[in-house]
């Protein structure tokens, strides 16, 4: 019946209700132009303006309009690409591929979230707080235009099973391109509203208020619409991350360094569910080791530090130890140096894969040590040998290796060494409580651990990563962590990758400052123990050695020798390994010179400049005595350098020689030396005199010294010989009478220039930088010296046969030198300060 004149027709508003009927699905006689894309666009900003910044996220596809429809929402990627999903998408191929992307995020929430404990995601994301997952909504315009029959299949199952999983779609329909079928199928939808648009009338089809017509509110100003979008854009910069803090998980102030890890070793890692903890548990069975593998920004070395940072806060130095390695071109673990963490025994930086094998061949000793310890008291593990009640600590080893696989680049023996120590650590590890967690962007390449070696290792640990890295880290029939979409989002496996060990779990956020801060906290407990300091074995390949690590320079310092040593000894540098710092001994014998070749001409200088340093600090005061030749200009840094070493060692005997002055100098060399060859100063046995040590700093900026070099004199009027065959006679006999030469030379050309084939083989002991393999072969009998980087140099030994990698100490500073002054010089009256 109409209604009387004097009543007013019933306004009420038109609301999507989530989760129920979130989604919109308009159909109109033609393409989408006007009302119809205008009610998509205010339902659009609505929704921005309801949502908390960032939790609501759109995928648009506008195949007819080309973006046109929704081309004032581009304001947003101007601030966070995540909100529209980078831009508006038009092509056939790419409406496939985002429908196909949103169908994936429909099945990792079933799978992953949701399963058998949540009806919904608005119910998971009431308890789940921080890791709360986001809603999307797929906003379409002209449905079905370029829709293939795959996208049409995809676009059915997201309006079936999207709205459960926070999936929500926004459409418009062309009723005119539609066939029957998907008209009436679109009609009959429950789980969403439909209007339809008829004569310019909107109303609800097949509902009971068929006969309710809809008035479109208006769209806002473009003005307004435009200052909605700016500022929903800037409150939404990085609001895609998700974080959950690590207070969330460290053990109370009560229980620091209370845990036992004798039975297993537990530690939380980060959130799985709404309110559970991950735990990673190893120790038990099988779980022994553990496999990580996550692309760039997944969140993989976050995880490492979280693994690290919470086990140093719950468990004391006698229940867990790390070995640290980082292949990567960062400084990941620098921290744990910096910090001294007492729980790390080494911490490497930038690895050489040289100094990793000599990690893995330390762990080797360590097992074996282990075995025969368990062995002597007949236990099998690790509980066996607490119950034992022997009283040494035998904490948990856990060697963590970021991007192992550098292990792998190269099939040479440093892999194949590789290889096996892992292989076996891994085998026979589990018993004697050393664990092994191995890191990597990918687990694919042509050179890899072994997938027997990777088989045993039954953690599988997989954040972001491609879908064949996801079948590579679990296993055939498990590719659950293609699913994964944001950083710190993982699947926590220990079923050796089988599906039905997965637990997804998001890692907690731990920014560089609140580790810190954590590790000052440890810190502070290795303070109030009463347990020795022990400082771990730091190899950081891109910087050069740190002088003050050099324990046998400091006792040599602050030692008041009472007679000389048999052997003089200086040190170059830190090894590729560990071991104490590379060193030549100089014995009184042919061949014991040291020669040093390099265009790097501070270093070169800071080598000679050390091991004068370290020689005169070796003998009592006035015994052995140095010339040190060099072309330094005065006031550059270089004669500067020169001059602080000669003041640092006040009572030895130091002579600084400049070229004009080399003939002269070494006519009192040579004299020397044809003194000592007559034995008149030699004592019994031939060693009664003190050693003279020569050291030349660019031989061949010293003409005067070449064999060949007409224009030499000589001060010797008796012998007339120039001062380039006194060099040379200094070569070849001067060793075997306590006279050592130390040489620098630029290039292998001028080594060639400055001294004959047979003056070069009395250099037994050499140093070489960077060098093209010919020069390298010529000089160490190896090429060797062409791969090495910035801050590493070879040290070879014809007597011994060996070849080392070392990295050459940086030049220390004025505050090192003072301090080695003062100890020096406080030698003769009472104990020297420590350095």
């Amino acid at each position: 019946l109409p209604l009387p004149p004097d009543i007013q027709p019933l306004r009420l508003p038109l609301s999507l209700v989530f989760p129920l009927q979130g989604s919109l699905i308009l159909r109109t006689p033609g393409p989408a132009r006007g009302e119809a894309a205008d009610m998509l666009n205010l339902t659009i900003l609505r929704l921005l303006a309801s949502f908390p910044p960032g939790k609501a996220s759109f995928t648009i596809l506008d195949p007819v309009g080309l973006g046109q429809n929704f081309a004032g929402l581009m304001n947003l990627s101007d601030y966070e690409d995540s909100l529209i999903n980078h831009r508006i998408w038009t092509q056939r191929d790419q409406i496939e591929e985002h429908l196909a992307t949103l169908s994936k995020h429909i099945e990792k929430v079933i799978q992953m979230y949701l399963r058998n404990e949540y009806a919904t995601i608005s119910e998971y994301n009431a308890q789940a707080g921080s890791v709360a997952e986001k809603y999307h909504f797929l906003v379409i315009a002209d449905y079905p235009a370029n829709f293939s029959e795959t996208a049409m299949q995809r676009l059915e199952s997201i309006l079936a099973s999207g709205p459960r999983c926070g999936v929500f779609t926004l459409m418009h329909a062309n009723e005119r391109a539609l066939a029957p079928a998907e008209s009436g199928s679109i009609q009959q939808r429950t789980d969403s509203l439909v209007l339809r648009q008829e004569n310019g009338v909107w109303t609800l089809p097949g509902t009971p208020a068929a006969g309710v017509t809809i008035t479109p509110l208006p769209p806002p100003p473009a003005e307004q619409a435009a200052a909605l979008l700016h500022a929903i854009g800037r409150a939404s910069v990085d609001s895609g991350r998700v974080e959950v803090p690590f207070s969330a998980i460290t053990p109370a102030p009560e229980d620091y360094w209370k845990n036992d890890t004798a039975q297993e070793l537990r530690i939380a890692i980060g959130r799985t569910g709404a309110t559970k903890q991950q735990i990673m548990a190893i120790g038990k069975g099988t779980r022994q080791h553990a496999l990580f593998a996550g692309k760039t920004g997944s969140g993989k070395s976050t995880l490492f530090h979280v693994i690290i940072t919470n086990l140093a806060l719950s468990c004391s130095p006698d229940q867990v130890e790390f070995y640290l390695i980082d292949f990567k071109k960062g400084v990941e673990f620098k921290c744990y140096a910096t910090k001294r963490l007492p729980h790390a025994r080494v911490v490497a930086i930038e690895s050489d894969r040289e100094f990793a094998l000599s990690v893995l061949q330390r762990l080797d000793e360590e097992l074996k040590r282990r075995g025969e310890r368990f062995r002597q008291l007949g236990v099998q593990d690790l509980p066996g040998w607490q119950r034992a009640g022997t009283g040494e600590p035998i904490p948990r080893t856990l060697l963590i290796i970021d991007e192992f696989q550098e292990f792998f680049v190269e099939d040479d023996p440093i892999a194949q060494s590789a290889s096996l120590l892992l292989d076996r650590i891994v085998r026979q590890g589990r018993a004697f409580g050393i664990h092994v967690l191995l890191g990597s962007q990918t687990l694919g390449g042509a050179y890899s651990l072994a997938r027997a070696t990777l088989g045993q290792m039954t953690i599988r640990v997989a954040l972001q990563c491609n879908e064949a890295d996801a079948y590579l880290i679990m296993d055939d029939n498990n590719s659950a962590p293609r699913l994964l979409s944001r950083p710190g989002e993982g699947i926590y496996n220990d079923a050796a990758g089988a599906v039905e060990g997965n637990s997804p779990f998001q890692v907690v956020w731990l920014p560089d400052a609140e580790r810190d801060q954590w590790l000052d906290k440890v810190q502070a407990l290795a303070a109030a123990s009463d347990r020795p300091p022990l400082a771990p074995v730091v190899f950081e390949g891109n910087a050069p050695a740190d002088l003050s690590g050099n324990v046998l320079l400091r006792r040599v310092l602050e030692s008041i020798p009472v007679q000389s040593p048999a052997a003089g000894r200086c040190w170059l540098g830190a090894p590729n390994s560990i071991k104490g710092p590379t060193e030549v001994a100089f014995q009184r014998q042919s061949g014991q010179h040291l020669l040093v070749v390099g265009q790097r001409d501070e270093a070169t200088l800071t080598l000679l400049g050390l091991s004068l340093l370290a020689l005169a600090a070796q003998y009592p005061a006035g015994t052995a005595k140095f010339y040190f030749f060099h072309s330094a200009t005065p006031d550059t840094p270089a004669a500067e350098f020169i001059d602080q070493i000669t003041a640092t060692a006040p009572g030895a005997a130091i002579t600084q020689v400049r070229p004009a002055e080399s003939a002269a100098a070494m006519a009192e060399i040579a004299a020397e030396l044809k003194s000592r060859s007559s034995g008149a100063d030699e004592g019994a046995g031939g060693h009664g005199t003190p050693p003279v040590f020569v050291l030349i700093h660019g031989l061949h900026r010293f003409k005067k010294l070449r064999q060949e070099d007409d224009f030499s004199f000589s001060t010797d009027t008796d012998s007339g010989e120039s001062a380039g065959a006194q060099f040379t006679a200094l070569i070849t006999e001067g060793s075997g009478h306590g006279l050592h030469l130390l040489v620098t030379l630029d290039t292998f050309n001028n080594v060639s220039r400055c001294m004959n084939r047979k003056a070069l083989t009395e250099f037994e002991m050499r140093v070489v930088f960077q060098m093209s393999a010919n020069d390298s072969s010529s000089l160490i009998d190896s090429p060797a010296a062409s791969g090495l980087g910035l801050h590493r140099a070879l040290f070879y030994n014809e007597h011994d046969g060996t070849l080392e990698t070392f990295r050459p100490y940086a030049a220390p500073d004025t505050g090192w030198l003072r301090e080695a002054a003062e100890a020096l010089d406080s030698r003769q009256s009472g104990p020297a300060p420590v350095l």
